[in-house]
């Protein structure tokens, strides 16, 4: 499969490397099985957003009994019947709903009254994905922080940022990144941190079948970027509690 062609996008994170003056191509495969992103943005069609929810998800429904059905699976038993529907309606309105940009979350900022001016760190933020290339779930814990330009937000807001990106298929890389980015923009300061500690089932229930592992991710900006920022940052992470 050439890639180049298939997958060439505004901010586009390549897929070809030059190795001894040869370019490298990852198959379709290789692109699932090694989690490899394709770009920083959801890749979208143009018409992502034409049909409505309902419309979209009585195709689901139709085509998923078509699934189920070619599996071999009796969907007259009262236990599977229902099945079809239920996983439409899951798709649209739960773990795909990040997908839509109706339902991204109200974000109001307020003034740092109490001039505090130091990191704020949320942390243990708890988030369930679904890997873009095996539709399975990635789920873990979300560390976000940020320091004040003068403005603040709400601390269930953070959460709720964290919840928009992860409910879409997603890498995990390309979710730390979205979750960074849109506190950058929102708080309008380079000075944000984002870590994410996930497990993959594409991993530990398919393909290597390892359960142990874990992957972690990072973006550190502005300040964060300073080794002292950064680590102080990551002592509040670790810090254990008994609450």
């Amino acid at each position: 499969m050439n890639l180049e062609l298939l997958y060439m996008k505004p901010k586009e994170i390549t897929l070809n490397t030059q190795h001894n003056n040869n370019k490298i191509s990852f198959t379709d495969d290789e692109i699932g099985n090694e989690h490899i992103s394709t770009s920083v943005d959801t890749p979208m069609k143009p018409d992502a957003f034409v049909l409505s929810d309902e419309e979209k998800q009585k195709k689901i429904e139709f085509h998923f009994r078509e699934i189920m059905e070619t599996l071999g699976l009796d969907l007259t038993d009262d236990s599977l019947n229902g099945t079809p529907h239920r996983v439409a309606k899951m798709y649209i309105k739960e773990i795909f709903s990040g997908l839509n940009p109706d339902n991204k979350p109200k974000i109001a900022l307020f003034e740092n009254k109490y001039q505090y001016n130091q990191m704020l760190v949320e942390k243990d933020i708890t988030f369930y994905s679904n890997c873009e290339h095996h539709f399975v779930p990635i789920f873990g814990k979300a560390h976000v922080a940020y320091i004040s330009n003068g403005k603040v937000i709400g601390l269930s807001k953070l959460n709720r940022i964290v919840q928009y990106f992860s409910k879409r298929p997603q890498v995990q890389e390309r979710l730390t990144v979205q979750i960074a980015k849109e506190l950058q923009s929102i708080l309008e300061t380079e000075d944000v941190a984002v870590v994410i500690d996930a497990k993959h089932l594409c991993v530990s229930s398919r393909g290597v079948q390892d359960n142990n592992s874990a992957t972690v991710t990072s973006f550190y900006g502005g300040k964060f970027s300073q080794e002292s920022t950064r680590q102080e940052f990551l002592k509040y992470v670790e810090m254990k509690t008994n609450y």
